[in-house]
């Protein structure tokens, strides 16, 4: 089996991302042509001129449809993996390139939107578990132990997650409302509330743990 070895360069992506318009400059390129010829043939180089040449264009793609820097470079990277693992789908013409790029990053934004919900859910779900929650309305309920080490988990977050869990469970604010409060983008405090969560759920599990 071949190992490709992916471009280890620092990406041209890591500047601001950009804001107009998404276009395809490279459509009457017949250079385009070329590179996805030599791709679809297993030139391994032409893997890293395709890298080198479309990365800031999947990474803008992504940054705008996942709205978190971190999340984008991951799908940036998955599409490029993707895009020589399924060469062989591709149909060399000189505008054919880009759009199948594009193709990929879609299915792997999809990829990472659907990973969220999943993992929204199961850190929900464990979380009240047995009556377990974080809402200030149910505290009274719940285990004043485990109460006591969700806030001080938060509490031992870096900024902005603290301040965006105390937001969205304390103070009961939406995304929405986060977002328009701290100047993030909404993709950020979705991102923050999902990995928080996760978090949370993993010292909880532990602290059960420890209790049995």
């Amino acid at each position: 089996m071949t190992v490709v070895a992916f471009p280890t360069r620092t990406p041209r992506y890591g500047g601001p991302v950009v804001t107009e318009a998404v276009t395809f400059d490279d459509e009457h390129d017949t250079s385009v042509e070329d590179v996805a010829a030599r791709l679809v043939a297993g030139d391994e180089t032409a893997l890293e001129e395709v890298y080198d040449r479309w990365s800031a264009l999947v990474h803008t793609y992504a940054h705008r449809a996942l709205g978190d820097a971190h999340d984008a470079e991951d799908a940036t990277q998955q599409v490029f993996v993707a895009a020589w693992h399924s060469r062989h789908t591709l149909t060399p013409s000189p505008s054919a390139l880009p759009a199948w790029l594009i193709g990929i990053a879609r299915h792997k934004i999809s990829d990472v939107r659907a990973a969220r919900a999943r993992d929204a859910r199961r850190a929900e779900a464990a979380i009240t578990v047995d009556g377990v929650g974080i809402t200030s309305e149910q505290s009274a309920e719940h285990d004043v132990a485990e109460q006591l080490v969700i806030r001080q988990v938060v509490q031992d977050l870096p900024d902005p997650r603290k301040t965006i869990l105390f937001l969205a469970f304390w103070e009961g604010q939406s995304h929405a409302e986060i977002s328009e409060s701290t100047g993030l983008p909404l993709g950020t405090v979705k991102s923050h509330v999902r990995r928080g969560l996760i978090h949370i759920q993993q010292q909880l599990e532990g602290v059960r743990r420890e209790s049995r």
